[in-house]
């Protein structure tokens, strides 16, 4: 196994999961009574809320919402389909391996 094919096998996964949890974030943000503290949703929390940080420093809310899950949804699905998709850099490159 190349080093290429291990990234691949190892990013992929990490991308989607990523993806995932800030999806679930989102649709956490509809229910504000929801205490982000407490399992089961800290475990959406925990790992998405580094990334939103220093967005929302940059990104204020727009009409009282909170787009930045939105943004990073919108980045973790570039980085796949630009590394890993049919096209992707890492995909035509462990190809030519």
């Amino acid at each position: 196994m190349t080093a290429v094919n291990l990234t691949v096998w190892i990013l992929g996964p990490i991308l989607g999961i990523m993806t995932f949890l800030f999806i679930f974030r989102i649709i956490l943000t509809w229910y504000p009574q929801v205490d982000l503290n407490r399992l089961p949703f800290n475990l959406i929390a925990w790992p998405t809320e580094p990334f939103l940080i220093p967005l929302r420093k940059v990104v204020a809310p727009i009409g009282g919402v909170d787009i930045t899950p939105i943004i990073w949804v919108g980045i973790f699905s570039l980085l796949r389909e630009v590394l890993l998709g049919q096209q992707g850099l890492l995909t035509m490159m462990s190809r030519v391996s």
